[in-house]
């Protein structure tokens, strides 16, 4: 299961992401914003990441240069949320971050470029090893300090 989400800068982005994925057979919920109407983003931000924590799944979050959805999406106790700019990044935010929440710019990615992030992201699974530890590490500090 795949949790997506965008404020009113990201519908396009999350149309053709959602179509995208679609066509490869994965499992989208969408949870909004679907008008072009203004909306709170950190609502969006929070419902993708409690999700995808709750359900053991992934989440995408959109806004227009990401910032404020990964910002909200990471105040989420289990969340671990990548801002990614690159096809590398989103892979290496999966291998070594396990990273479990990607938010995307609409304003400065275009479609291509995020289907290939979208791609890497759902594809890549965590490497574990020496990773592990570091992210338990996050982990660690998140239940204590939360």
């Amino acid at each position: 299961m795949i949790y997506i989400a965008c404020d009113h800068g990201g519908l396009e982005l999350k149309a053709a992401i959602i179509k995208a994925l679609a066509a490869k057979g994965e499992q989208v919920t969408d949870l909004g914003t679907n008008t072009p109407d203004s909306v709170d983003y950190p609502d969006y931000g929070f419902a993708v990441a409690e999700n995808a924590v709750k359900n053991a799944a992934k989440g995408i979050v959109i806004c227009k240069t990401g910032v404020g959805m990964s910002m909200c999406a990471n105040k989420v106790k289990g969340a671990r949320c990548a801002l990614c700019t690159s096809v590398d990044m989103a892979r290496l935010c999966r291998e070594h971050n396990n990273a479990n929440v990607l938010a995307l710019g609409a304003s400065n990615t275009d479609i291509a470029t995020a289907l290939a992030m979208v791609e890497a992201f759902v594809s890549t699974e965590f490497a574990g090893g020496r990773h592990a530890g570091r992210v338990d590490k996050i982990t660690r500090y998140e239940e204590s300090h939360g």
